[in-house]
């Protein structure tokens, strides 16, 4: 089911989408659409890294070099 939302935006915002639209031959929706399910993804992936990054430190690992070490 599809819910519709409404936005306002700054002017510079909205020609620069309008652009996008035009360069890519895409709709306004999908390139908002596809940009807010970036996001959200980014927002997952920082707080399940947060958590992460928390117990890993508690086991001694700080970086890519100690992964390594822990998996070798």
């Amino acid at each position: 089911m599809r819910e519709t939302i409404t936005i306002s935006v700054p002017e510079e915002i909205k020609n620069e989408l309008d652009k996008i639209v035009q360069d890519e031959g895409v709709s306004r929706s999908d390139v908002i659409r596809e940009s807010l399910r970036d996001y959200l993804f980014m927002r997952r992936f920082l707080k399940l890294r947060a958590r992460m990054l928390a117990k890993a430190q508690a086991q001694g690992i700080y970086t890519d070099e100690d992964v390594f070490k822990k998996i070798s």
